[in-house]
């Protein structure tokens, strides 16, 4: 009975709210109390009773009273953080406070008139015994002071330490939030006792501030990008418990354990608060850590306070990474037994962060990842759900920059996990090949622009790679034949880097890796011809026409490419489709930008006989020998700003002014690097074929075995340096990451649904 009163008072003042017509002033605390003194809703009640309609209708028509609503709901926050909550009464104020402003600031966000009304200049609230210079603050700084006060509040938030309600306020101003880490790991050795009650607070106060943050959500894309002042302001020096917030929200994603000791059942038994409030740590983690990577980018490449404080322990986060990530891909005898995490996005975009940010020894944290090659085979798994492919093509590429990632992928692959890819026997670079050729030839337009990306991934490490297994150099090859088709090489102006990328990776492995490699040695020897078209690929008017006709006779460009039923690699082992997971009709999906090319993505660099590498200039990479005569042409092929991926391959796909040319054939055709391959087969091929007719041979086993004890020591042309192209930070990938990265948060966050009902500018909403 007394929460439906509570239910019907809070709705009678909203509708008096926006009902009246003259201003309100600040000074009726009668009237601005029956908001959140007394009042006893849940977050779910707060959305249903301010309805979206009345909360624009305010904003238009009374915007005196919506901002003197929020001005009032602020200082409530900043009066009870100064008092420490010492009463329960306090405390339910402060939780009405918090999920009324954020079932309100979305709608302030949406309208570009009001986005800098928090950050005007008002009356400071709360102590004024400052000089007169402070006496005044912008809303959000004092909003952001008191949720960060809040979040460290005895008895509230964390647990009391012996405080009693005689203490002074002066007293909860003045504690040391570092003794109040909310869980053991960095930073702090005690793990306090779970308290459900101030997991929950934490969460709602989190939401609150994840709501602060989501400004971004409603600037358009292609408008020049500044450093979100919100998060600015949470991560700075201005904040003091910016550091222990840091690792109170890490620590709480680490030790989270969604298996427990394994009862099969048990998250069915059982509530779980920590698993909400470790997700919403783990949002909040990774929109900070965003502040970071824009302070790295706009000064130098030294870690910042926050990432000096992870390093002594890095060594030991990777272990929490594996485990957490490794959650969603457990198989177990009972269905549905386990719990599984459904925040793998966002674990995926903290591991880039993390990777991204510890870049400098000796807390380089790609370097313990190369101890554990599981957390490369989970990547790869991942890579078979929709949804996840970019996030994790990002990851890998960002690995292959560092020579040990090649070095480590030798290492023989044992572990076999359930992924819908050949049977083979070998290493963990086959297995990276395999799958890879697995996503190319899936049948997904969405996925072209990724195959650049891949292939790069593939001549990265490809000078380290010992021994390939037959599977992955069939593989190859079989991505060379239809890479090399004609029509293919013709219908768009470059795909024809595509083939660039293959060649260097035979290069690669015959100039570096020669021995060891006598599988793939066989399977070129046997593929012979795809070499020899390419060199004599036809570059006159009638030759192109001819080979476009393919194209119009079929109906998807994509599709018939990878037409695989004359691969004789396939006879063994047919692969069944590229497998989507299953969504109920109705989901939402929050759209992705397109992603720029290799060549914004990568920088080159040379490695040296030493080890060290040396930055090249663009036109000094073997990517620019594709094609810079034809650079000018493909300009249309590079994605607008804040351009959809959808709306980007369509208008590749519509543009009809482009078409190509005998000159612009030759211009990339006389810059192929066939000169190692054409004399490895000049050499081996008649020694094959000698071999064959004397012996008789028919098994290729003997062949392979010839190969395996033959040498090319100086017969091939003089090696050529190794290029490695580095992921390299840019607006582009950003522009991504920062799409991708509130697009997961959009839709995670549906209970309540904060953001469904608003005028997202950042990215599209569409319904599956």
């Amino acid at each position: 009975m007394g929460n439906s009163d509570s239910k019907l008072n809070f709705r009678k003042a909203v509708i008096q709210l926006t009902t009246k017509t003259q201003p309100v002033e600040a000074s009726e605390d009668v009237f601005w109390d029956q908001f959140w003194t007394d009042v006893n809703l849940t977050a779910q009640d707060m959305f249903a009773l301010v309805p979206a309609a009345e909360i624009r209708a305010v904003r238009e028509e009374s915007p005196s009273n919506l901002a003197t609503l929020c001005y009032k709901a602020v200082e409530r926050l900043v009066l009870n953080a100064d008092s420490g909550c010492v009463c329960e009464r306090d405390r339910q104020t402060v939780l009405s406070c918090i999920r009324l402003l954020t079932r309100i600031l979305p709608y302030i966000f949406e309208d570009p008139d009001w986005r800098g009304f928090f950050w005007s200049t008002v009356p400071k609230v709360g102590k004024t015994d400052e000089s007169d210079d402070e006496c005044t603050r912008p809303l959000a700084e004092s909003l952001l002071t008191a949720i960060s006060d809040l979040l460290f509040c005895p008895d509230f938030t964390v647990e009391s330490h012996g405080r009693t309600s005689a203490d002074g306020p002066s007293d909860i101003q003045s504690i040391d939030s570092c003794e109040f880490i909310w869980e053991a790991g960095v930073g702090f050795a005690q793990s306090p006792p779970l308290n459900h009650t101030h997991d929950s607070s934490r969460a709602e106060l989190l939401k609150l501030l994840l709501t602060c943050f989501s400004e971004e959500m409603y600037q358009s894309p292609s408008d020049t990008h500044t450093p979100n002042p919100w998060v600015s302001f949470f991560c700075s020096r201005e904040n003091r418990h910016a550091l222990p917030l840091f690792t109170s929200l890490l620590n709480v994603v680490c030790a989270y354990d969604p298996v427990g000791y394994g009862i099969p059942y048990n998250h069915l038994m059982f509530s779980d608060q920590r698993g909400m409030l470790a997700e919403l740590a783990l949002q909040t983690l990774i929109v900070s850590l965003e502040q970071e990577l824009v302070d790295h980018s706009n000064t130098s490449p030294n870690p910042s306070t926050n990432t000096d404080t992870l390093s002594p322990c890095i060594s030991e986060m990777h272990v929490f990474c594996i485990r957490l990530l490794n959650n969603p891909l457990l198989q177990t005898y009972l269905p549905h037994s386990c719990k599984k995490i459904q925040f793998h996005q966002e674990l995926l975009v903290l591991f880039w962060k993390l990777c991204d940010l510890n870049k400098v020894p000796p807390y380089h944290f790609i370097f313990y990842l190369f101890s554990y090659l599981t957390i490369i085979i989970l990547i790869l798994q991942f890579l078979s759900r929709v949804g996840l492919v970019h996030i994790c093509v990002f990851i890998l590429l960002l690995l292959s920059g560092e020579r040990n990632f090649g070095v480590r992928l030798n290492k023989p692959y044992s572990v076999r996990v359930p992924m819908d890819i050949s049977v083979f026997a070998g290493t963990h670079a086959d297995l990276l090949i395999v799958v890879f050729h697995k996503i190319i030839t899936s049948g997904h337009q969405r996925l072209q622009p990724l195959y650049d990306c891949l292939l790069t991934i593939i001549v990265n490490v490809s000078p380290y790679l010992k021994s390939l297994s037959m599977v992955a150099a069939n593989k190859l090859l079989h991505l060379l034949e239809v890479f090399s088709s004609p029509w293919f090489l013709f219908c768009s102006p470059v795909n024809h880097h595509l083939v660039f990328f293959l060649l260097e990776v035979f290069n690669n492995i015959i100039q570096y890796q020669f021995d060891g490699n006598f599988n793939l040695v066989y399977g070129i020897i046997r593929k012979r011809n795809l070499f020899h078209q390419l060199a004599n690929l036809p570059t006159d008017v009638s030759s192109i026409q001819k080979a476009l006709q393919r194209k119009r006779r079929s109906n998807s460009t994509h599709n018939a490419v990878f037409m695989e039923t004359n691969n004789p690699c396939n006879t063994a082992c047919s692969e069944a489709p590229y497998k989507t997971t299953p969504v109920q009709t109705g989901t939402l999906n929050a759209s992705l930008k397109a992603m720029p090319r290799i060549d914004k993505l990568t920088e080159t660099s040379q490695v040296s006989e030493d080890g060290t590498t040396l930055s090249l200039q663009q036109s000094d990479s073997t990517h620019s020998q594709s094609d810079h005569s034809s650079e000018t042409r493909v300009r249309d092929t590079e994605p607008t700003s804040g351009e959809d991926e959808e709306v980007h391959q369509k208008r590749l796909s519509s543009s009809s002014d482009w078409a190509p040319t005998p000159d612009w054939v030759l211009s990339w055709k006389s810059k192929l690097p066939l000169q190692t391959i054409m004399r490895l087969l000049q050499v081996l091929v008649p020694q094959v074929e000698k071999i064959c007719i004397d012996k008789g041979l028919t098994d290729e086993s003997e062949i392979l075995k010839f190969l395996q004890h033959g040498t090319l020591v100086g017969l091939l042309p003089v090696p050529h340096p190794i290029l490695i192209r580095k992921y390299q930070a840019n607006e582009g990938t950003a522009l991504w990451f920062r799409t991708y990265m509130w697009g997961i948060i959009y839709l995670r966050n549906e209970d309540p649904p904060v953001w469904y009902e608003t005028d997202v500018k950042l990215f599209e909403i569409q319904r599956i």
